[in-house]
């Protein structure tokens, strides 16, 4: 081994500097008379038959917020968010049933007919309601906007393809009733454009392979600058003719499994063969471009020249979502 490799001593690591101090302090969290509307919002919950625990300043940004326990019939999901999954319901009943108490409050945002929207609390509401509960315990947000932007932080429970694109065109939906202003300003909450589209495939069509389609989606939708509910429009157009080429596509997988081909990548291998990008590392192309050329392609898909050996050659992900 040369001398200089022997003796040559591993890099240190930088220390990372030390972020500024901001928020408030432990004390200034509880400190302070709550604003008009805070006092409006605490008199509305105990209307509404909850209860006020109290109201306290977040930390970060020192707006502020009210803990109450609310009648449970009174709290229901927002509806643009993910289905529920049953054993993740089942797993938390269990696990509040074995601990004896909730520990988790959900996060509500109070609309005007009375009702409490939660945005990251579904599965441990249904939880609670599975058990007989008859009241929860919420962080209640003034603001009824900030509903959107707490599904970011939803962490409950890890998304799929389908889960995440069904989150995502629910929101696209209600935002655009909300506030129509341009899709781009939204990229934040919807997450990525390829997801807005899945989700209206999946819309239409529960049982959809939205994973197979991701990676196209993915590498040719943008966020444009037309207003959302416009973008929708187009969107919609544009899951029309990806359904359209999902059911050709089916065709030809139906195709080789009669000549005996097995594999869980049979639709995974069509895509592979008719995809204009394949070989086009970081290529960019029109989306409807793309799709319209792989329809054509699909149509033109000979299942008689496939052999066994490229089927069994292909690999990764399955068109079944993970």
């Amino acid at each position: 081994m040369p001398k200089e490799a022997a003796e040559k001593k591993p890099r240190r690591k930088r220390k990372s500097a030390e972020p500024e101090p901001r928020g408030l302090t432990a004390r200034q969290v509880g400190a302070g008379a709550p604003p008009a509307e805070v006092m409006r919002l605490m008199e509305a919950i105990e209307a509404d038959g909850g209860a006020v625990i109290g109201p306290y300043r977040e930390p970060l940004g020192a707006l502020w917020q009210v803990i109450a326990a609310l009648p449970i019939e009174r709290v229901a999901p927002t509806p643009y968010q993910r289905d529920l999954s049953k054993p993740h319901v089942e797993r938390l009943a269990g696990a509040i049933e074995k601990l004896g108490r909730f520990v988790d409050p959900i996060i509500v945002v109070r609309t005007e007919d009375g009702q409490y929207w939660t945005p990251n609390g579904n599965h441990r509401l249904a939880a609670l309601k599975s058990m007989g509960a008859r009241s929860v315990v919420a962080l209640v947000v003034p603001e009824q906007e900030v509903a959107h932007r707490i599904l970011i932080l939803n962490t409950e429970k890890a998304h799929n393809v389908r889960e995440r694109a069904l989150e995502a065109v629910r929101l696209a939906q209600a935002l655009a009733e909300l506030d129509d202003r341009p899709e781009r300003e939204y990229a934040t909450e919807l997450e990525e454009p390829a997801l807005v589209t899945l989700g209206l495939c999946y819309l239409a069509n529960g049982r959809f392979s939205g994973g197979a389609y991701h990676p196209v989606l993915r590498r040719t939708e943008k966020f444009g600058g037309t207003r959302l509910s416009s973008a929708l429009a187009a969107r919609q157009q544009r899951a029309t003719r990806l359904l359209e080429l999902d059911a050709v596509v089916a065709t030809a997988v139906a195709a080789l499994k009669e000549r005996g081909l097995e594999s869980p990548y049979l639709k995974a291998f069509v895509l592979a063969r008719i995809n204009p990008l394949r070989f086009k590392r970081g290529a960019t192309a029109d989306p409807d471009d793309v799709i319209a050329e792989m329809l054509s392609a699909a149509k033109k898909f000979d299942p008689g020249k496939i052999r066994a050996d490229q089927v069994a050659r292909t690999g990764g992900a399955s068109d079944i979502d993970q």
